[in-house]
């Protein structure tokens, strides 16, 4: 069990969540007492047909942008039976999601989550989602070798109470018979396997706090900045950077009203990042040379308000830039996916110490996972690679994201999440 000692209670809860388990459950319970989490629906109230339908219920900040929740679960689950589920199977899926809808409060108070669809699920009918490509992952660029995630499910717990994640976590695969004073009836253990747990965090002050953790590769000298929400000492998710949640929304067919999920896990070389680069450096390599020149950005983004202060002129100067500049920007780089200057992609990511060292869990929605694909081609940049800057150095941020693990899911509408059939019945 994670130690009290040294942490503080911001720390120690952080801590318990990247454990897991009942008796994380317990310490915090222990530590924090029973939090007072709003409670679910009702009998007869209805949540929105959309999984992905979060922005509506959680906060905004000074200047917009939507803040992600504090504390962060992905499951990986595989169906404990060869062929396709029965309606057996999905009945105990649809029950246990049905339970958390009732414990908790469909907020960030509360908590959210979303069920993903593999292909691999898929492959048990011998076909693929009707009106949805979704591939299997694969290798994305020449210097990564990426294991897949190939379980069937893949839940993502969210709330910014570590209490509300652990004990959901907990009823769903660990036998716990209560959650936020709702009986749990049965729970997932009974037709499913664990293949893997991770877990995470954004927010002011939880990246910073890190340092004092004793983490492996977090730097001491040169500290991550107290408001920023990511360990590479900036703000992200800018609302006009971030697709809406209606532009990442499948249109037709019948899982109309879900949307695709991409997951990539990855470590953070982050001593590197802070000790070699300055700030000025920093900034450059994350965002643009203009920014850094014009001082844009401010010591972890508070000045770029709503946007990442890209141009129009800024974005198609990308080429020009790695030949004059010799940096160019990983969101300079990734802008150029955009289709009439709107982006892509919906990010949901947030840091990890997963495996004892700086992380991300970069988790993204869109229509298609071939707009993933195009946005990290854009940003991976091979095109600009030798006109000014190396294939890794200079070329963004990648000479520090190691990507670990790659996966492709479909989030269905709520009404489909239950282990569909390829048609979108149930």
């Amino acid at each position: 069990m994670t130690e009290r000692a040294g942490l503080t209670r911001r720390g120690y809860a952080r801590a318990l969540v990247a454990a897991g388990g009942i008796g994380a459950l317990s310490a915090c319970l222990d530590e924090f007492g029973e939090r007072e989490i709003p409670g679910g629906i009702e009998e007869g109230e209805e949540l929105p047909e959309r999984q992905h339908a979060w922005n509506a219920v959680c906060e905004a900040d000074e200047d917009g942008n939507v803040r992600s929740p504090r504390h962060h679960v992905l499951l990986s689950l595989a169906l404990d039976r060869d062929g396709e589920p029965t309606d057996e199977d999905r009945a105990l899926l649809e029950g246990a999601l049905e339970t958390l809808e009732r414990a908790y409060e469909w907020s960030t108070d509360g908590l959210l989550f979303t069920v993903g669809l593999s292909p691999s699920y898929f492959e048990r009918f011998g076909s693929e989602p009707a009106g949805v490509e979704l591939p299997h992952p694969t290798a994305l660029t020449d210097f990564e070798e990426p294991d897949f995630d190939e379980a069937d499910l893949l839940l993502h717990l969210a709330s910014d109470h570590e209490q509300a994640v652990l004990e959901a976590e907990s009823a769903l695969v660990e036998g716990h018979d209560e959650v936020n004073g709702v009986t749990v009836e049965r729970g997932l253990e009974e037709g499913f396997s664990l293949e893997f747990r991770r877990s995470g965090f954004v927010g002011e002050g939880l990246p910073a706090e890190k340092q004092d953790d004793d983490v492996r590769g977090i730097p001491s000298s040169d500290p991550i900045p107290e408001e920023a929400p990511f360990f590479m000492g900036f703000r992200s998710g800018f609302r006009e950077s971030q697709a809406t949640e209606d532009r990442v929304t499948i249109e037709g067919g019948p899982f109309a009203g879900g949307t695709t999920e991409h997951l990539s896990s990855m470590t953070i070389q982050l001593d590197v990042w802070y000790e070699q680069d300055t700030h000025a450096q920093r900034v450059a390599k994350l965002f643009s040379a203009e920014h850094a020149r014009e001082d844009v950005v401010g010591e972890y983004g508070e000045s770029l308000s709503d946007s990442s202060g890209l141009t129009e002129e800024r974005i198609e100067a990308t080429a020009a830039d790695a030949r004059t500049e010799g940096v160019v920007g990983h969101a300079q780089k990734a802008a150029r996916a955009r289709e009439d200057g709107e982006p892509l992609l919906l990010r949901r990511d947030f840091n990890t110490v997963d495996g004892g060292r700086p992380g991300l869990h970069f988790l993204c929605l869109q229509r298609e996972i071939e707009e993933f694909v195009r946005v990290r081609e854009a940003m991976t940049g091979a095109d600009l690679a030798g006109n000014g800057v190396g294939q890794t150095l200079n070329n963004g941020i990648l000479q520090y994201l190691f990507v670990n693990r790659r996966g492709n899911f479909l989030l269905p509408p709520r009404s489909l999440r239950a282990l569909p059939t390829p048609d979108g019945e149930w």
